[in-house]
């Protein structure tokens, strides 16, 4: 049946079949063509994953000797990070100290008591104060729930609140600052005042509080008043002097108050005053002359003996110089002050030594035979007490400073993170300590070292790479163990497809040469090589043949690195990079020479770019070819139509004159 012509449906010759045939055979030049471009385009694909592989092991270079490179990077070390902390900028220096904190920064958290969950609260306007700071909130009167959204809504990330639940059907509510230190307070007034007040959170405040002035009439000098000065609210004394400032204040067995004062010193030396040999008598010399006569002055016969300056006094040192004097006669000693030679502020619990009893005076005893003390703004005061005069009865947290020591100096902040304290290290305080807490700020070894392993991972993930290209060998592919199945099969594909190429051959051997090659150090005279820090083509010490290590892959010995990075970054970043001619730029090192080995092929107009610009034209080229082929192919396709429609015509007349002939000598036949 294949074989039946049917006019109109299926060629008599099958030309169609035929024309196929020859084109497939006039095609054949396109197609080598087409196939010559496949390939160029492969080849582009390869010479950019090789850029991007080169630029990759770049950045990683540049990286470790750019303005951001890791050996400028710092860090905080704490001997007990739930004391205090440390985070350090490039800025800060590599130092160590010591830090004893003796008080965590916090903010007012008032509790109310347990309040029935359907407890409404009035309309009115709710006035909060956070230190200086004003925040009054209109409310339109509702639940709890009602009145807790609007103050996390409108307190200004100042003041907020929320809802504890203290069993089933109750409701405690938490108002709370959100800004640390004793100078931001929480403070109630107008119907906010009303409120914690009714609902249990705050009481009236009924301890005496005062602030104890310091003038003229109300110091006493008690001792050598020539060396006691008041000037502008400061009580100066030197030393062997003594002073005295009434108060007069009774402390109960549950009071909050706490004594706040000022003090400052200042050492003059080895003594107060400087001693010198007494003057011996002056006896009078000379003559007398009268009426013409002279009588000469004999010499006193009165002994005389030498006289030696006195003894300078023992030198005595003694910062206990704070005293309260008590009505019923008593003295207690507060705790002693540090050296200072600003205004320090400090801060004693009453009730730790007065309780019960009412203190008459705080005396100033200066003992000391070289030092001056000086205080100023006492104050008696209920650290507890909110503006306005109220206590808080539940109180979770109470407004404070953080008190820290550095090396016997009190420093006071309003918050927990100290950033101007060391320059370029903010210090994070944590938690109070009962001894000094060391804390050192080094370089950041774990981002160097992170560095230093990238740097090594993209070089070998380069070579690889060259060596797949520039090799015909499957070893080179079996050799490497980190890649999947499916990065094995594309491997393969590329295998030796540059094995003629001179220019990745050359830069693979300079780039092994340039990671090998001795770099001298001047903080380290025995350290110019990487593998002296434990990378190196064998760094792992493996014994027997390995032909891996001769394609140029490093290895990395993390103990010796580790090793290395602890005693000796300084020579390290000289390793990677240093500065021969003192013009603060580097000028050789391991990453130097690497970037300036791989700045050539990946610049602007460099040689990565010139191979797949040469590529671009080719293609390019071939394309114009393959464009034209096609034109040639279609009118050769449409003249060959045309031949075998002309034939298949002919012959359709050929047959048709051929069946008209057959008739007409049929009908003679039948005529005769």
């Amino acid at each position: 049946m294949s074989d039946v012509y049917i006019p109109g449906v299926r060629s008599r010759f099958n030309s169609e079949q035929t024309v196929e045939n020859l084109m497939n055979l006039e095609r054949v030049p396109r197609d080598r063509v087409q196939q010559q471009v496949d390939t160029l385009q492969v080849q582009r694909g390869y010479w950019q994953e090789v850029g991007r592989r080169i630029n990759t092991l770049r950045d990683s270079a540049r990286a470790l000797f750019s303005f951001q490179n890791p050996f400028n990077e710092r860090i905080g070390r704490s001997a007990d990070e739930n004391v205090i902390t440390a985070t350090a900028t490039r800025e800060a220096a590599e130092q160590q100290m010591r830090f004893a904190v003796k008080q965590v920064a916090s903010a007012d958290r008032f509790l109310s008591q347990p309040l029935d969950e359907r407890t409404r609260i009035e309309p009115g306007t709710y006035t909060f104060t956070v230190g200086n700071d004003e925040i009054s909130i209109a409310f339109r009167g509702g639940t709890l729930n009602n009145f807790v959204e609007l103050i996390n809504r409108r307190g200004r990330d100042k003041v907020a609140a929320s809802l504890i639940a203290v069993q089933p059907g109750t409701r405690s509510l938490l108002i709370e600052s959100k800004l640390t230190g004793s100078a931001n307070r929480l403070g109630f007034s107008g119907d906010a005042a009303e409120l914690v007040t009714r609902l249990g959170m705050m009481e009236t405040s009924n301890d005496t509080q005062r602030n104890i002035s310091i003038n003229e009439s109300s110091v006493r000098r008690t001792e050598n008043a020539q060396n006691v000065s008041v000037n502008e609210g400061v009580l100066k004394v030197a030393p062997r002097a003594a002073a005295s400032l009434p108060v007069n204040i009774q402390i109960t067995d549950n009071s909050p108050l706490v004594l706040r004062l000022e003090t400052q010193t200042r050492v003059e030396g080895e003594g107060s005053t400087v001693t010198q040999t007494p003057p011996g008598p002056t006896v009078p010399a000379g003559s007398v002359t009268y009426s013409g006569i002279t009588i000469q002055n004999q010499p006193s016969s009165a002994p005389s003996q030498d006289l030696a300056p006195p003894a300078p006094p023992v030198r005595n040192d003694n910062m206990n110089v704070l005293h309260l004097v008590f009505s019923d006669g008593t003295t207690a000693r507060l705790p002693a002050i540090t050296d200072s030679s600003s205004f320090t502020a400090r801060q004693y619990n009453l009730t730790d030594v007065a309780r019960g009893k009412t203190i008459v005076s705080l005396d100033l005893r200066n003992e000391n035979t070289h030092r001056e003390v000086s205080i100023g703004k006492v104050e008696v005061l209920d650290p507890t007490s909110t503006t306005g005069g109220l206590r808080p009865l539940n109180a979770v947290a109470t407004a404070r400073d953080a008190i820290i020591s550095m090396e016997g100096i009190d420093i006071v902040r309003s918050s927990n993170n100290i950033d101007d304290l060391i320059p370029g290290v903010t210090l994070n305080v944590r938690g109070v300590s009962e001894r000094p807490v060391e804390l050192r700020i080094v370089a950041n070894v774990e981002a160097i070292k992170d560095s230093i392993i990238s740097f090594v991972g993209n070089y070998n993930l380069l070579m690889a790479e060259i060596n797949v290209l520039t090799r015909r060998d499957d070893r080179v592919i079996d050799e490497i163990t980190y890649i999947t199945a499916e990065e094995r099969t594309a491997m393969r594909e590329r295998l030796g497809v540059f094995a003629s190429d001179a220019s990745l051959t050359t830069f693979r051997n300079n780039l092994q040469r340039t990671v090998t090659a001795p770099y001298p150090t001047s903080m380290e005279r025995d350290l110019a090589l990487l593998a002296q820090i434990g990378i190196s083509t064998n760094s792992n010490r493996s014994s027997g043949y390995d032909p891996s290590r001769l394609r140029g892959y490093l290895q990395i010995n993390e103990p010796e690195l580790d090793a290395a990075l602890e005693n000796k970054v300084p020579a390290i970043r000289e390793l990677f990079a240093s500065d021969t001619t003192g013009d603060l730029l580097a000028d050789t090192g391991v990453a130097f020479n690497v970037d300036a080995l791989m700045r050539p092929f990946v610049e602007t107009g460099g040689i990565i770019s010139l191979k797949t610009s040469t590529i671009d034209s080719r293609i390019s080229r071939d394309e114009r070819r393959i464009a034209n082929l096609d034109r040639q192919l279609a009118a050769r396709e449409q003249e060959l139509r045309i031949q075998y429609a002309r034939m298949e015509a002919a012959y359709a007349r050929m047959e048709q004159m051929s069946t008209s002939l057959d008739n007409f000598n049929n009908q003679n036949r039948g005529n005769r």
